[in-house]
């Protein structure tokens, strides 16, 4: 029988994972936090009242069987007109949502379009924005606010969602039914913590049977985790929900020193392993290669994406873990 996994995050951290992990033999579901209000997402959530559909999109595309150019079209970014900056992929699923009769359908025949292997399962079907509070009294409301540098380091005390947001049924049965879950990497508050945040959600994550699998993030993030280490990463991520991870999956390849002065200069820094407490630690090496084609670090278009993880070697360091 094949192993049941579930990875919980979204945007491009689900995607690495779930594009690395789709060659091998598992039974797997992505449950996507559904918070995002920020670029073309958040001009359709707006414009047209529609649930994100960015998170769901990359998720989709990851796990698809559908043709190249099927998979083109669903990720391709208009670049002038009315329609820049958004993605093709963000208007189809605004408009399958606006010509189906529930959000369940929408996903359905999105499964279908993209011949999914897999399931693809959004966290909530409520419309919800992520609201912090930071330890210095600071209050915020919005993934696109939550993004912007933080002050002097100033860390989250607190997150909720506003308005709440109940469980997507369907989450419950996923977990109940995995052997192991992925978590990561991705934004620790925007992509991970905001769903722990959804009703319902940590109640069935704490009594899951299955292992964690974290997977650290490469750098530190100044808007969400300024200064973190590792151990600081899983304490909030147990706080939030309910337990610790099983494993922790850190990154031993050494970052190029370039690359370390870009990330400086936006106050974020490696993250560092460190002395991890009661979590099995694997050190792997995890980087992708540096993109190829940029102009220089300091070129926009790349900013917060000059280094990611690479989906082979992801998928390779969780199969040793799960067998």
């Amino acid at each position: 029988m094949r192993k049941k996994i579930v990875v919980i995050g979204g945007g491009t951290g689900s995607f690495i994972t779930l594009s690395g992990l789709k060659k091998y033999p598992f039974d797997l579901s992505a449950i996507v936090t559904m918070m995002d209000d920020g670029g073309s997402t958040g001009k359709l959530r707006d414009q047209l009242g529609v649930l994100p559909p960015g998170d769901l999109r990359q998720c989709l595309i990851a796990l698809s069987d559908a043709s190249d150019t099927w998979r083109k079209l669903f990720n391709y970014r208009f670049e002038s007109g009315d329609l820049e900056g958004h993605s093709f992929g963000n208007i189809l699923l605004s408009a399958l949502e606006k010509v189906t009769s529930s959000y369940d359908e929408t996903v359905e025949e999105a499964h279908k379009i993209m011949a999914v292997q897999g399931k693809v399962i959004p966290v909530t079907h409520d419309k919800s924005r992520i609201h912090v509070e930071y330890q210095a009294g600071r209050v915020v409301e919005g993934e696109k606010f939550i993004d912007e540098k933080s002050i002097d380091g100033d860390r989250i005390k607190n997150i909720s969602l506003v308005p709440k947001a109940t469980l997507n049924p369907k989450v419950a049965g996923a977990i109940e039914d995995a052997d192991y879950i992925i978590v990561g990497p991705g934004d620790l508050y925007s992509s991970i913590i905001s769903i722990s945040a959804v009703e319902g959600f940590k109640k069935v994550f704490e009594v899951s049977e299955a292992k964690i699998i974290y997977i650290m993030n490469l750098m530190t993030k100044s808007s969400q985790t300024p200064g973190y280490s590792a151990q600081d990463h899983i304490d909030d991520f147990a706080r939030y929900f309910g337990r610790q991870p099983n494993y922790v999956m850190i990154n031993s390849e050494d970052i190029p020193k370039d690359v370390v002065e870009y990330y400086k200069t936006e106050s974020n820094d490696i993250v560092v392993a460190g002395s991890v407490k009661n979590v099995k630690v694997i050190l792997k090496p995890l980087l992708s290669p540096i993109r190829s084609n940029k102009k220089s670090l300091h070129d926009q278009v790349f900013a917060h994406s000059v280094i990611r993880h690479d989906p082979e070697k992801v998928a390779a360091a969780i199969v040793e873990v799960v067998g």
